[in-house]
């Protein structure tokens, strides 16, 4: 999480929504860096616990804004992660197993080590019905994303790839994906949601 105090912004880093390059673009120009075990945290954290410390010390209460990637596509992203050859023999690892097992296995009650990957839904919403992000962009949306960065920041902002997952390929057969529709339609009807305007969600 990157929070810039002087733009009134803090930036959520939704994992696999290229959050590393988010950080290393920016980070120099946010007066505080949240890395490592502490980068993800959460909007309903931010919203209330982190939001209020800073309201409190520093007289702000930066927008939070973050991303979030179609739904397939992130699960995906978090498959060809962990397919990487450093994690090759740990129960991280999805080498050896396709796409298609690793979906039903995220969806499963007792999920192994390698497919506990959150929910994006989670991540942004209080875990009920609330949008706890302030604005969500679609991964998709780079575009609009980048330039409501470079409107706040007061400087136009480019991001470069990094921490750019193996090409492995990952199809998916129809039947799991109907069955990841079903268990996670949260996430999905508020990636549509998101889409559905224009790719940048403001929450009122």
């Amino acid at each position: 999480m990157l929070v810039f105090l002087r733009h009134k912004i803090a930036f959520l880093a939704t994992p696999k929504t290229g959050t590393t390059a988010v950080e290393m673009a920016l980070k120099s120009r946010a007066e505080i860096v949240f890395s490592k075990n502490r980068k993800h945290i959460t909007a309903l954290r931010y919203a209330n616990k982190i939001a209020p410390f800073l309201e409190d010390t520093f007289g702000v209460r930066p927008a939070s804004v973050a991303v979030m990637r179609e739904p397939v596509d992130q699960i995906r992203s978090w498959y060809k992660y962990r397919s990487q050859q450093r994690l090759d023999g740990t129960k991280l690892s999805t080498k050896g197993i396709s796409f298609d097992q690793f979906v039903r296995e995220v969806v499963s009650d007792d999920p192994p080590e390698r497919a506990q990957i959150g929910r994006q839904f989670n991540f942004l919403t209080d875990g009920k019905t609330r949008v706890m992000a302030d604005h969500i962009f679609a991964y998709e949306a780079q575009e609009a994303f980048l330039m409501f960065l470079s409107e706040h920041l007061q400087h136009p902002v480019e991001i470069a790839p990094k921490n750019v997952s193996p090409k492995v390929d990952a199809p998916l057969d129809p039947a799991t994906l109907a069955l990841l529709r079903e268990v996670r339609a949260e996430d999905f009807m508020l990636y549509e949601t998101v889409m559905s305007m224009g790719g940048h969600l403001q929450a009122t």
